[in-house]
């Protein structure tokens, strides 16, 4: 194939996937499991964290980010998919003039975008109204776009069989990402963890995506201003912060090839369930 009809092609089939998610962001994005499953379950799951004490927002912003990439990222495929195998709109998209590879891409881009949606609204909360800085907002945007690729890819992979309901594929995977989330350090600081508990930790990978948004939010090593006003007088408490642990570059890395060897897996997965007519 020559250099100009491999780019026409790949242009065409990045037009296919705009398409399929444009049509999902319009027809999913305010249903009822996707609020409930992807964007409010890392909010509930966030506020026993801000409730300890000495925790600011600050200090707790690098987890609450990480819950969105994996819980709302993770979400969309096992909401929309299952919908749409059961109002039969699935069947008739795979029966169209478009790649398989296209159908996956464009799905995994649902749950990107509305990730990136959720995780800006609440950055900008947070610089907005409770004092938030961003030490690297460069990185920040790198993190929670590869965080949200990998993990959206990871959803492709939860609903490649044949459920028709997103409850069918919601609940057996939350008996996966309740292990993740725990052993990832974005509840319990892995410095704080048994050393057996720390070692499993490397298998999860919301562990990167934690370690990469701590730095792109706290810095390697940052100064952390706490004004408390009792009385009128302000008080300053400088808090000497031990941010990321890995390279960031390291943890980018790992996210990228986290999409692949979840994308790849969940392509053929979902080719078998085509040729088996699931």
């Amino acid at each position: 194939m020559r250099g100009e009809d491999l780019l026409r092609r790949i242009g065409r089939e990045l037009t296919q996937a705009w398409v399929i998610l444009v049509q999902d962001a319009r027809t999913y994005y305010l249903s009822t499991p996707m609020i409930m499953w992807g964007l409010l379950m890392p909010f509930f799951l966030f506020l026993p964290s801000l409730m300890q004490e000495e925790m600011t927002l600050q200090k707790a912003m690098p987890s609450l980010l990480a819950m969105i990439t994996f819980l709302s990222a993770s979400s969309t495929g096992p909401v929309i998919l299952p919908l749409e195998r059961r109002a039969g709109t699935y069947d008739r998209l795979l029966a169209a003039p478009v790649s398989l590879v296209t159908v996956l891409l464009g799905k995994s881009l649902v749950g990107v975008v509305f990730c990136l949606a959720v995780s800006v609204i609440s950055v900008a909360v947070g610089l907005i109204f409770f004092d938030v800085h961003i030490a690297r907002p460069g990185l920040l945007v790198a993190g929670v776009f590869m965080s949200s690729l990998a993990f959206s890819a990871l959803g492709i992979l939860f609903v490649s069989g044949s459920a028709q309901s997103p409850g069918r594929v919601m609940m057996p995977t939350m008996l996966l990402r309740w292990p993740l989330l725990f052993i990832s350090g974005v509840f319990i600081p892995r410095d704080r963890m048994a050393p057996w508990l720390r070692a499993l930790s490397y298998l999860s990978p919301l562990t990167y995506a934690q370690d990469v948004l701590t730095h792109a939010v706290l810095g390697s090593v940052r100064q952390v201003t706490e004004i408390i006003k009792p009385c009128g007088r302000v008080i300053e408490d400088y808090l000497l912060v031990m941010a990321g642990v890995h390279n960031p570059l390291l943890d980018l890395a790992i996210l990228l090839c986290l999409v692949v060897l979840f994308f790849l897996p969940a392509l053929r997965l979902h080719h078998r369930s085509q040729r088996l007519g699931y």
